[in-house]
């Protein structure tokens, strides 16, 4: 089997989301495997992100297999469990460099996680793909450090755009304060003033706050139009409810960190109503068949939903892209770290779950504004705003 037409069947299995037996597609991948390390927060308070990150490594390893490998080399994840913490991240990365030897890295699932594994990695000459969102990762540009989810400065771009599509000119910003938070706040920081949109009060809260009532009890003395949450669930969606509770009726607009099913279960009936940019993966349904990205929606959400029996996420997306991303450039360099991280850099026009990426030596996202859509919950559903 060539190495194009490895590849070839490889996308048609992600694509059509079919997992078949390695006997239904031939003679089993039979070279030395290729490793690939994973590092998520599969337990602690970023689980609901980390969690469908491995399932999604592990689905597509065994797809991959499936399909006869890598250029006929079997693909291995060694996944690690940084539970949130980013000493956890720099030890789990050491391990995967150092015992286990792995051709690059995808994860972590925290902006915090990824900014405490970055240099280490770099200096290693391990790629690194990270599944975190904010710009600080990859700018400025390290060599071997990549990340698929679409950024903070994008979705705050995307986020002015709807506040003046709406002649909104006053807002407040609650955060977490976090990397991914802190990240977020001061995108709103740079952006807003030059969009003639003042930000009236910002406020922040900690992951594992159980309330966030006296900073929104402050915010409405501001007398905000609009309060833009920056963080993922929990808190936001204890946000939300306590919104309800204090009767603060103006719009609540969030962060790409919310787009998972976690935010939906612990807001309930509060996450009516509320607004985030996000990628077409939580709205695959409502793409049309036209759209670059449709196939690749299409066919991961129908697996993941198969294989898992819940919805695929945002989250998940991430590390689908990571995954496939490497193994497409594997399939052409083999197992050389140097050569992974060159072609990764020169890849144009991949179809991911978020996007359509074209990387390049000075942006190691290869996204743009366009990765996002506004969505809207309406009945407890992501609904697409148009």
């Amino acid at each position: 089997m060539t190495t194009r037409s490895c590849w070839t069947v490889v996308l048609l299995v992600l694509a059509a989301a079919v997992v078949m037996s390695s006997a239904a597609w031939g003679r089993a991948a039979a070279g030395s495997p290729y490793v690939i390390g994973a590092i998520f927060s599969i337990t602690g308070d970023a689980s609901s992100l980390g969690v469908p990150e491995r399932n999604t490594a592990q689905m597509l390893e065994k797809q991959i297999n499936a399909a006869g490998g890598i250029a006929g080399h079997p693909l291995k994840i060694v996944i690690e469990d940084d539970r949130g913490t980013e000493a956890e991240a720099l030890n789990a990365a050491r391990r995967l460099v150092e015992r286990d030897k792995v051709l690059a890295i995808v994860g972590p699932s925290r902006t915090g996680t990824s900014l405490a594994i970055k240099d280490y990695l770099n200096k290693q000459k391990v790629p690194l793909v990270s599944c975190a969102a904010a710009i600080q990762i990859v700018e400025p540009v390290a060599p071997y450090v990549f990340k698929t989810p679409q950024s903070d400065r994008m979705a705050v771009a995307k986020i002015v755009s709807y506040l003046k599509a709406k002649k909104i000119t006053r807002v407040a910003s609650i955060s977490d304060n976090t990397a991914f938070g802190k990240g977020g706040l001061a995108e709103l920081h740079a952006r807003l003033p030059k969009a003639g949109i003042t930000l009236v009060m910002a406020e922040e809260f900690g992951p594992k706050d159980p309330s966030m009532e006296g900073q929104l009890t402050k915010i409405r003395g501001a007398n905000p139009q609009a309060i833009i949450c920056w963080g993922t669930p929990p808190g936001p969606a204890i946000i939300a409810k306590n919104m309800k509770t204090l009767g603060i009726n103006v719009p609540l607009i969030c962060s790409h960190g919310v787009a998972n099913a976690t935010f939906l279960s612990v807001a309930g009936a509060a996450a009516e109503g509320v607004v985030l940019p996000a990628g077409r993966l939580i709205v695959y349904d409502q793409i049309p068949a036209s759209n670059r990205q449709a196939k690749v929606l299409r066919g991961y959400a129908t697996s993941y939903q198969k294989t898992f029996g819940k919805p695929a996420d945002t989250f998940g997306g991430h590390a689908y892209d990571a995954v496939t991303l490497l193994a497409k450039v594997m399939a052409t360099t083999g197992p050389n770290r140097d050569k992974i991280r060159a072609a990764i850099e020169k890849t144009k026009g991949f179809v991911g779950t978020g996007g359509i990426f074209n990387f390049s030596p000075t942006d190691h996202n290869g996204l743009s504004e366009d990765a996002f859509v506004m969505v809207q919950i309406k009945n407890g559903k992501w609904t697409l705003l148009k």
